[in-house]
């Protein structure tokens, strides 16, 4: 196929079928997606919002759950918007261009949440077995610096990935069977070798999983074992229910991943692709400022205190107009 062939045959927008063979679940979807996007912007919100207005959520806990937070409506925004529009109007069309917008976004912030979960099990090894060396250790300096390591790290991972995307060719079959644009379906639909980019995918996804999740595993490893040093019953309760609260949201985003990007294909796993793949794009950003902030004792106690300040105001303002 000479040039002038192959840029006529060329594609210049997908089909992101979505899930379209449950065409009368389409309303239901909807309003659920609708819930959970909306659900997933407030508290990830409101939980940046509390630790910029009170002070005593300025510690490193907090500034990298901020950090968490922000990535969280990012990539909410990155995703949900794209599929509750195509549920809505039934326009399941994106160009090229905004289907690698699509990819590289969505890409970037999950590597990135692979690091950062990392560092915030890190952060609260050293607050829980290394208390008298924690402040010295985690100061704002180191803190700035694990955190801006987590976001310039994906990026220079995703750039060199989407690089090779950029290569390749799509001049057959437009169709997306997926609710977003991912790299494997996108791989099927490629009419140049992709054995390249396949194996950078497995070396990418490996990178950004495995050695996070190991060393949150180690991590917690040692709470736990500090955790049962505790003498009171009741306290090592209020702890487990904590790091177990962690611990399944973390090892469920790990697990679905390495389920999508790392274990072959059969086909029990193709079939439910887009389960697995909502436990890593929809489940984390609703659930995470759930389990690590909003049932803080510190969050609920500033929560309270700008309730509070504001239902006075409320009532300052009632008593001088009358």
């Amino acid at each position: 196929m000479n040039a002038l062939q192959r840029n006529q045959t060329e594609i210049t927008e997908f089909i992101l079928l979505g899930f379209g063979e449950h065409h009368h679940l389409q309303i239901i979807l909807f309003l659920v997606f609708l819930v959970v996007f909306i659900s997933t912007m407030v508290a990830n919100f409101l939980t940046i919002l509390l630790i910029i207005i009170d002070q005593c959520l300025h510690t490193p806990m907090y500034f990298f759950l901020g950090n968490l937070a922000c990535l969280e409506m990012m990539y909410s925004s990155t995703i949900l918007p794209r599929m509750l529009a195509a549920l809505m109007t039934g326009d399941k069309t994106i160009s090229v261009k905004g289907c690698f917008t699509q990819f590289y976004f969505g890409s970037f912030l999950v590597c990135t949440e692979c690091y950062l979960l990392s560092v915030m099990s890190y952060d609260r090894f050293l607050a829980v077995c290394k208390p008298l060396h924690y402040a010295t250790v985690m100061n704002s300096k180191v803190c700035i610096q694990l955190a801006a390591g987590s976001w310039l790290s994906s990026t220079a991972v995703i750039s060199l990935h989407l690089g090779l995307m950029l290569q390749l060719q799509f001049c057959r079959q437009n169709e997306i069977d997926h609710f977003f644009c991912d790299i494997l379906p996108l791989l099927k639909l490629s009419c140049s070798g992709t054995f390249l980019v396949k194996l950078v995918t497995f070396t990418v996804a490996f990178i950004i999983t495995f050695p996070p999740f190991v060393s949150t595993l180690v991590s917690y490893s040692y709470i736990i074992a500090a955790i049962l040093k505790i003498p009171s019953t009741t306290g090592r309760q209020k702890a487990f229910s904590t790091c177990s609260s962690h611990l399944i949201v973390v090892s469920i985003f790990y697990g679905a991943i390495v389920i999508v990007y790392l274990i072959p294909k059969t086909e029990a796993v193709r079939d439910f692709n887009k389960i697995f793949s909502l436990l890593y794009t929809v489940l984390p950003p609703l659930l995470n400022p759930l389990i690590y902030s909003l049932r803080n004792r510190d969050v609920k106690d500033a929560l309270r205190k700008i309730a509070g300040k504001m239902w006075e105001g409320q009532c300052v303002n009632q008593t001088s107009k009358t």
